[in-house]
């Protein structure tokens, strides 16, 4: 498991696994958003069994499935809405971790955070879509 840290409060990730919650905890995460399509190819787990390896741990979960590099203005607002509410620390996680920091970055744009996503996304190794 590779956790690539954003910020203080945001981190993605490719692929987890329901074996990795434990570790996952164990880094003070509380949130994790699941960015990745059930279906997918090569797509090791489902949705519902990582839902359920992580709430079995106390952990909240969210699946904001994102297809392909498209980001339609409801899933940027669906996760804007749990980076809000989530008082944690959040992992975003997808099949590389681009979708999930693109749609990180979109929802921070869109809220008008004041986070200068463009240089975060930058010092992580990914580029913005």
């Amino acid at each position: 498991m590779n956790i690539i840290k954003v910020s203080d409060t945001f981190a993605v990730a490719p692929q987890i696994l329901e074996v990795d919650m434990p570790a996952i905890k164990a880094q003070g995460i509380t949130t994790i958003i699941n960015n990745r399509p059930d279906g997918e190819a090569d797509h090791p787990s489902t949705n519902a069994s990582l839902q359920a390896a992580a709430q079995a741990l106390g952990l909240n979960y969210y699946f904001v499935p994102v297809i392909g590099m498209n980001f339609p203005a409801a899933t940027v607002a669906q996760m804007a809405e749990i980076l809000q509410q989530s008082s944690g620390k959040v992992l975003a996680f997808c099949r590389t971790g681009n979708r999930s920091i693109n749609t990180w970055a979109r929802a921070n744009q869109s809220a008008n955070t004041g986070v200068d996503v463009a240089a975060l996304v930058a010092s992580t190794g990914f580029k913005l879509a």
